[in-house]
């Protein structure tokens, strides 16, 4: 049985923090070199999608089933088959849909923009305000975080749990403060804690009251078919669906993308929302492009074949990405539990793992795995302006590096968390 650390004496954590530093002189020598800070499909994965470059070549049909040329000008919502294919992918109706670029970041990113410059669907343009809020449930993407932060807006987080997001917080801005603007959301597998939102949650969002006419939730479903088990994989209700059913139907906005399916920067991403939304948007995009890469759309239709074949190209993927993190939860399991200095969740899906360390050591153990020679996210990213204030969440990214690889730098990151946690523990005494 594992004596826990917060037991120990001070003799006792003097004497193993003694023994951990040979350890880490040992490990230092080695000269690792691994990356596990951001979530990078692995080599191997970007091979399962090599097939789809000998999909077109210059003896292709381009057209579309209705007969559309995709060499050429037209179809500035795209392809009605990609739409279709995005569509069965985001368990949503294909008339709910726009196809966009290779990037569900770059739509989000024209979505607030759109809201600063024009406002959303009629509404007082954004930067004519004298104060712009959303709220940030935590720990969160770092990259939404970036988004607001570079427009001005405030940023208010909102903590989680196993559920979701604090719904009565949630709640309590949405219908109160009219100054509070948009929600950004990973609901399902999210990043990093990898879980997935209750039915109440989703119910909760969609019978929300906002004070203000433009307030939209920002549902970045970008983990919706990335299943690491074939016979365990979490559900979550269709918010579109629930927020029509609750007389909202203008609340939701849904992105996703293929980056972590066929090729991250060479992929395509969508867009689903409502009839009305999607005028709007429309309106403005009918300036801003002639329309996206039609080719690529055609590309991503003709080599997977319809949702049937999506969902079997993502279980070589689970079949690739499921050994990683299974060696990082074995080395946590084996190595942590019981100890008191740290939690983490399994996750089902998705790309990341959490790890919460005691209050106070996650740049310390960031600081010290980077000295070993493996990166991981910088502590603090998960929140809001880079602040996590109980300094305790670390990111890990287990897909970029071989299973060799993970488990070695698993092994690394336990041993830098037990030192950690030892000097903050000898800091108190």
């Amino acid at each position: 049985m594992k004596k826990s650390y917060l037991e120990m004496s001070k003799e006792e954590l003097l004497q193993l923090k003694a023994a951990l530093q040979e350890d880490f002189k040992t490990e230092e020598a080695k000269g690792h070199s691994l990356n596990m800070a951001r979530g990078k499909p692995g080599r191997a994965q970007l091979e399962l999608a090599m097939p789809m470059l000998d999909i077109l070549n210059s003896q292709s049909d381009m057209n579309t089933i209705l007969g559309n040329d995709t060499r050429n000008y037209g179809d500035l919502d795209g392809i009605g088959e990609c739409r279709r294919l995005m569509a069965d992918m985001m368990e949503v109706q294909k008339d709910n849909v726009i196809v966009c670029g290779n990037s569900s970041l770059n739509i989000m990113y024209d979505t607030i923009a759109r809201s600063m410059a024009f406002g959303v669907n009629g509404s007082t343009p954004w930067f004519k305000l004298d104060s712009v809020k959303f709220l940030c449930p935590v720990p969160g993407y770092d990259r939404h975080f970036q988004i607001t932060e570079q427009f001005g807006i405030e940023m208010i987080p909102i903590p989680m749990d196993s559920n979701g997001p604090d719904m009565d917080l949630v709640e309590k801005y949405v219908n109160n403060d009219a100054s509070v603007k948009g929600i950004w959301c990973v609901p399902k597998y999210s990043n990093p804690a990898g879980i997935s939102y209750s039915d109440e949650v989703v119910l909760r969002f969609a019978h929300l009251k906002p004070a203000a006419e433009d307030f939209r939730i920002y549902w970045d479903n970008a983990y919706c078919i990335h299943h690491l088990y074939k016979d365990i994989q979490d559900k979550i209700l269709n918010i579109l669906d629930e927020c029509t059913k609750a007389g909202n139907p203008d609340m939701v906005y849904i992105f996703a993308s293929t980056s972590k399916i066929s090729f991250p920067g060479s992929g395509v991403s969508a867009i689903a929302t409502s009839e009305k939304n999607l005028d709007y948007i429309l309106s403005k995009m009918t300036v801003q492009t002639i329309g996206h890469d039609k080719i690529n759309q055609l590309r991503h239709v003709r080599f997977f074949n319809g949702i049937d074949g999506l969902h079997e190209h993502m279980k070589k993927h689970a079949d690739i990405l499921r050994p990683k993190f299974e060696a990082v939860l074995e080395e946590l399991d084996n190595e942590l539990a019981g100890l008191d200095i740290g939690t983490w969740v399994k996750p089902r899906g998705g790309y990341f793992i959490s790890f919460n360390a005691m209050p106070g050591c996650a740049k310390s153990i960031v600081a010290k795995c980077r000295q070993l020679g493996v990166i991981l996210t910088a502590a603090g990213a998960t929140y809001p302006y880079g602040n996590d204030p109980q300094d305790s969440n670390i990111r890990i990214a287990p897909s970029f590096p071989s299973p060799e690889e993970m488990a070695v730098a698993s092994k690394v990151f336990v041993l830098c968390v037990k030192l950690a946690s030892v000097e903050k523990l000898l800091e108190n005494k």
